[in-house]
C-alpha cells in the first residue's frame, strides 16, 4: 500500500506533523490529498524557536512534510488492509507475439511507387 494511500484513510485523527523547517504542526486531520497535501483542523502551529499559535484551519503542502506523528491508539492493522488489490489487466498476445506490430509483411510505406 502507497503511503499516501494510508494518510488519506486518516480523517478526523489528531496528528503532529514535523515539517522540513522543523516547524511542528499538531492538529485534527480533515483531508489528504494526492500529493500529500494535508488539510487540518484546531491546529497548533508551533514555528522553531517561537511561542505556539493556534488557528482554526491550516493546509500543509505534502513536499514540506517531513514526517507524521500518529497517535498509539490508531489501530494499524485495520487502516494497513487494501480493500481491493488492483489487478493489471493483461495485453492479448498470439503466439507469444504482440499483435499490431513487428515490421512484417503487409502493406508498404509511404505513396507507392508510380501512383
Amino acid at each position: 500500500m502507497k503511503l499516501v494511500r494510508f494518510l488519506m484513510k486518516l480523517n478526523n485523527e489528531t496528528v503532529s506533523i514535523e515539517l522540513k523547517n522543523g516547524t511542528i504542526v499538531h492538529g485534527t486531520i480533515t483531508g489528504v490529498d494526492i500529493s500529500m497535501n494535508t488539510h487540518l483542523k484546531t491546529v497548533k502551529l508551533t514555528l522553531k524557536g517561537k511561542n505556539p499559535v493556534t488557528l482554526d484551519h491550516l493546509s500543509v503542502r505534502g513536499n514540506n512534510i517531513r514526517y507524521y506523528i500518529l497517535p498509539d491508539s490508531l489501530n494499524l492493522e485495520t487502516l494497513l488492509v487494501e480493500e481491493a488489490p488492483r489487478v493489471k489487466p493483461k495485453k492479448p498476445t498470439a503466439g507469444g507475439k504482440p499483435l499490431g506490430r513487428g515490421r512484417g509483411r503487409g502493406r508498404g510505406r509511404g505513396r507507392g511507387r508510380g501512383r
